[in-house]
């Protein structure tokens, strides 16, 4: 898996870094998890301040294109996204069983 930053934007407004990425990859799409390891790793950032908003694959490419947002503090990550995506962008083994509502 090869990642690359297209556009490195800084949101001073809301506290983040706006990245557009392209990711390429032979055999099945890498999992969400797999790309945020990956990019932190590469940022040399935390990974709980990194949102993945967005990963598009074309039909037959092995490629997709993406959108995170790296946030300079968790207060502020809270404050500004949705629920429904800090769940999908959870550390996985960090969120009890018994949260469902």
């Amino acid at each position: 898996m090869d990642i690359k930053i297209l556009k490195d934007k800084k949101n001073s407004l809301l506290n983040r870094r706006e990245l557009d990425f392209v990711v390429k990859y032979e055999g099945p799409t890498p999992s969400r998890n797999d790309i945020r390891n990956k990019i932190a790793a590469m940022l040399n950032a935390p990974l709980e301040l990194l949102v993945i908003q967005r990963i598009k694959t074309e039909y037959g490419m092995q490629e997709s294109k993406g959108y995170a947002k790296l946030y300079e503090d968790a207060n502020r990550m809270k404050e500004v996204e949705l629920e429904y995506v800090l769940k999908r962008n959870a550390v996985p083994g960090t969120e009890t069983e018994g949260e469902e509502a």
